[in-house]
């Protein structure tokens, strides 16, 4: 007789530090949930949140994540179904990443992370013990494996659990975002099920916290390694599967959601970024400088999409050496987007802070580049006001290309709460905003159709902080910049390779240098969320190479 197996997977998006809120929200999703269904699934570390860092060293915080686990325990007293969740625990003087398997008001089995990343974003290596390999789970009598993110990415935990006699693989994550991410992951779980032939159910936590972005994007391969459940990107959801055993072998049965573009998944990652920082730190809403340039008006389409016209508030800061273009794109820009819009000059405030300078020179003294500053801080100050005044989140505006050279003002437009493209590249700004004005999505608040106008996007980007200024006057065309940066940045190869490319040595050169000296302005930067396989965040020991003239030559 062929036997049946129904799971419900909980794409979810958990607050860290909220294990009360967590639990009780798995268990109103439990008691909504068919009787028929078998179990219900929560992603890697669901009660207390993930990234949790140092708060999981507290023995206070154990005590509470255990305290909750007990509610979950006694909601499952009812008969009904069994919950698979993730939690960190204490084991005698060590803790552990773990997940929980809990049926029949018991817990019945605890399993406990084995391959412990500790690159990049993750730091679990420092924070947790590493866990035995362990054999699989037998839950409504099918052998259960249940590896924990990282151990998927190894052959290690699979091999284990194929040889424990697993029937079905459920592994939960907390896998954050990149641009690449989705695609190595299908890549990853593919392989796993090509070397174990066992079907592999992917399920993944959504949400945003501080600079990471976790899209869900959970999904399940059959033994045959043919997709039959994906779910939908940046939100949360409740999915239904269906196994049924069939000659010997575990087939699943779910609903396919379509796939997306690059743009597409990188627009809503800023979208669900900056819509959770600003509300996980009760924030009402935001408040931007709109300049009447690429970069301003993207991050005020995103934040619109975020939280709706009514909560964004955009502010022109016009100075002698704006012109009526960048006034009228502005203008547009908040028409289209029906958010709110002011217009404060700061001519007068430049003329103070230029007669309270007076003719003090100091050491090195420096024209032009002073005056062009003042601009940019007295823009920072006065959003900064306004911040106090109404309460509203500051969002700076730069993007990756800009961070990474250096070519943004430390308290002025580098000035805010938050920066949404603070990890995206110049071009893809360019990309995004023609993206956006020709799509839309559910997840989104903001009005349908064109949102950015397209004189923004064709006119060539500038600073306007002098008379004519362009960004190429300092900078080479952003196409070239961007791949020069990449080449640093993510990529981290040499400038003679990047040379070997086909590009100018001097311009490559000097690009190496204006980021290695950029680096304490990006110290004081704003976080932003990260979507690249590597922030500049991660590059702090480049000056250290320049340095040493490694990354200049081989």
């Amino acid at each position: 007789m062929d036997k049946k197996l129904k799971i419900a997977l909980a794409q979810l998006n958990p607050l860290v530090g909220d294990v009360s809120g967590n639990i009780e929200k798995l268990i109103s999703i439990r008691s909504k949930l068919s009787n028929d269904i078998d179990i219900l699934v929560a992603p890697e570390l669901y009660v207390s949140g993930y990234p949790i860092d140092d708060l999981v060293l507290r023995e206070d915080f154990l005590s509470l994540v255990d305290k909750e686990i007990n509610k979950l325990v006694k909601n499952t007293n009812d008969n009904k179904s069994a919950i698979i969740v993730g939690a960190p625990r204490k084991d005698g003087k060590n803790i552990k990443n773990s997940v929980f398997v809990i049926e029949n008001g018991k817990i019945v089995s605890i399993k406990d992370k084995y391959e412990l990343p500790n690159t990049g974003v993750f730091d679990e290596q420092r924070i947790f013990q590493q866990g035995s390999l362990e054999n699989c789970v037998n839950i409504k009598g099918v052998e259960i494996g249940l590896p924990i993110c990282e151990d998927i990415w190894e052959k290690t935990v699979l091999q284990k659990l194929t040889k424990s006699g697993a029937e079905i693989v459920i592994a939960i994550n907390a896998s954050p975002f990149t641009i690449l991410k989705n695609k190595e992951r299908n890549e990853i779980v593919s392989l796993r099920v090509q070397e174990n032939k066992l079907p592999i159910v992917y399920l993944n936590r959504t949400g945003g916290q501080d600079e990471l972005i976790f899209d869900g994007s959970s999904f399940g391969l059959n033994f045959d390694g043919k997709k039959f459940y994906s779910s939908s990107e940046f939100k949360e959801e409740i999915s239904i599967i269906d196994f049924q055993k069939k000659n010997g072998k575990w087939v699943g049965k779910g609903k396919l959601n379509g796939s997306s573009s690059s743009e597409e998944r990188l627009y809503k990652a800023l979208v669900l970024g900056l819509r959770d920082y600003v509300n996980n730190n009760k924030f009402p809403g935001v408040v931007l400088g709109l300049s009447g340039g690429i970069d301003s008006a993207l991050v005020a389409a995103v934040a619109t999409d975020a939280f709706g016209p009514d909560l964004v508030q955009a502010i022109m800061l016009p100075s002698p050496y704006t012109g009526n273009e960048s006034l009228n794109d502005a203008k547009e820009t908040a028409q289209l987007l029906n958010i709110n819009y002011s217009n404060l000059k700061i001519n007068d405030a430049m003329k103070i802070v230029e007669n309270i300078l007076g003719d003090f020179k100091g050491p090195s003294f420096k024209s032009g580049i002073t005056e062009e500053n003042i601009q940019s801080r007295l823009r920072g100050l006065l959003l900064m006001a306004l911040s106090n005044r109404y309460g509203y989140m500051v969002l700076a505006t730069g993007n990756k290309s800009e961070y990474a050279v250096g070519y943004s003002t430390l308290y002025g437009d580098m000035c805010g709460g938050f920066a949404p493209i603070k990890d995206v590249w110049k071009t893809d700004v360019f990309k995004l905003s023609e993206w956006r004005n020709n799509n839309f999505s559910d997840l989104f608040k903001g009005p349908k159709g064109k949102v950015i106008p397209d004189n923004i996007i064709n006119k060539p980007p500038t600073a306007e902080l002098r008379e004519n200024q362009k960004d190429t006057d300092s900078l080479p065309e952003y196409n070239i910049l961007d791949e020069i940066l990449k080449g640093l940045v993510e990529e981290e190869i040499s400038v003679e390779k990047i040379v070997s490319k086909g590009f100018d040595k001097k311009i490559v050169e000097k690009t190496a240098q204006l980021l290695a000296r950029s680096e304490y302005k990006r110290f004081q930067a704003a976080p932003g969320p990260k979507v690249t396989n590597k922030a500049l965040v991660e590059t702090e020991d480049f000056h250290l190479l320049v340095d040493l003239g490694i990354g200049i030559n081989e």
